[in-house]
């Protein structure tokens, strides 16, 4: 560990914004009552022999957990031209296969808790470990290819078609022309965009009906979630609800995907 003024404060991330720091090759981040469950995670995944997420190295006196600093460039609103690719797109995909092919057989310590969030209501009977919240701020490139993933705090248990649904909805994205522009995504398809990712993923034909079922979950919420910190008083999360425009966002978001359920499946087929 080197001195304090090499400390840097990571940009991205909402939940812990300005809390994540790194110090040289390392990264220090605030832990929760679950990160016993996601410790256990990355040291499977290490184990495996999956690179895609980071090295837990340890937890400081102070209770952060120190990670292995993953070099690379994660894009952050407003999003630069070369992260909105269709390759780009397909690479987080791809990489998100891995990770779950990665968790097959980890076994869940006795005990643990993992969040509920944003975790899949209906698991099933051979889930995977879902990362729940892999939008391009949680994603490293290097030469525009996703390498890793970043902020397991919401991983859960859940279905493959869940987890990819949760990626489409921030990634292709799921929304409205307008509101995707607010953070520089305006002129993206995004029929074809959930193709690709359904593509390189390599979802079946059952599965593509699923993640679209998936899809119609996740936006029938309404943006609970993000409505739940803000009524806690969450400062970073009031600021990204005004930002957006609040509820009706969502609710824009919500009509917008039912009248084109039929088209997505459409695309998918």
């Amino acid at each position: 560990m080197t001195g304090h003024d090499d400390v840097e404060v990571l940009l991205g991330g909402v939940g812990n914004a300005g809390a994540v720091v790194r110090i040289g090759a390392n990264v220090l981040r605030p832990t929760s009552e679950h990160s016993p469950a996601i410790h256990a995670l990355l040291r499977h995944l290490e184990a495996a022999g999956f690179g895609g997420a980071p090295r837990l190295l340890g937890v400081e006196a102070d209770g952060r957990e120190r990670l292995g600093f993953i070099d690379g460039e994660v894009p952050l609103p407003p999003f630069p031209d070369w992260s909105l690719a269709g390759a780009v797109l397909a690479s987080i995909a791809a990489l998100l296969r891995r990770f779950h092919d990665a968790t097959t057989r980890f076994v869940v310590p006795a005990g643990a808790s993992w969040s509920a969030e944003l975790a899949d209501p209906a698991p099933g009977n051979e889930p995977v470990l879902c990362h729940n919240d892999v939008c391009l701020e949680n994603v490293v490139f290097r030469d525009a290819a996703a390498v890793a993933l970043l902020d397991f705090e919401f991983a859960a248990p859940g279905r493959r078609v869940w987890d990819v649904a949760a990626m489409a909805r921030m990634c292709v994205p799921i929304d409205t022309d307008d509101d995707a522009a607010r953070i520089g995504r305006r002129g993206l398809d995004p029929f074809t965009r959930l193709r690709v990712a359904a593509d390189a993923y390599g979802l079946d034909s059952t599965q593509r009906v699923e993640l679209v079922d998936a899809l119609t979950t996740q936006v029938e919420q309404r943006g609970d979630f993000v409505r739940r910190r803000v009524e806690a008083g969450d400062d970073a999360f009031i600021a990204m609800w005004e930002a957006m425009g609040g509820q009706a966002r969502y609710d824009r978001r919500a009509a917008w995907f039912a009248a084109r359920r039929d088209a997505f499946l459409a695309a998918l087929a």
